[in-house]
């Protein structure tokens, strides 16, 4: 079975992740702390963004499609609300692979425990919008 997968959604769950990335880290909500936190001292220049934002774009762009195909695969498995069963693998799948990794490489980076939970909490909101937009826009 080929999950069917709505590339329209998945382009706008894709975006979102820049735009929820683009707030979180602003200086103004958690970005200082990020900043002190993960010991990153920004060089004011432009052009040392634009590597991060194009592996940014690349990672979400594969995020929104596993996300897509996991969640038609449980849908058509399950049967019901494809919102609910886009929800359901978003949740499943942040905690068993993105949270658990977090935790487990912080913990052995020896990073503070607030700059991973600032992290992990960026990931399920990140995650929840994109599984939002995605469970609203089947294909």
């Amino acid at each position: 079975m080929i999950p069917d997968i709505n590339y329209l959604a998945v382009i706008a769950a894709t975006l979102s992740s820049m735009v929820v990335g683009s707030i979180w880290y602003t200086p103004k909500v958690f970005g200082n702390y990020w900043m002190r936190a993960a010991n990153v001292t920004p060089s004011g220049k432009a052009s040392d963004a634009v590597r991060p934002i194009v592996i940014t774009v690349i990672v979400s762009f594969i995020t929104a499609w596993v996300l897509a195909g996991a969640a038609f695969i449980s849908w058509d498995f399950y049967g019901g609300s494809f919102f609910v069963n886009t929800l359901v693998t978003a949740l499943i799948l942040w905690a068993g692979f993105t949270a658990a990794r977090f935790i487990t490489h912080d913990a052995f980076d020896g990073r503070p425990t607030g700059l991973t939970v600032l992290n992990v909490a960026h990931e399920l909101v990140t995650i929840v919008i994109m599984a939002i937009i995605i469970g609203v826009w089947p294909a």
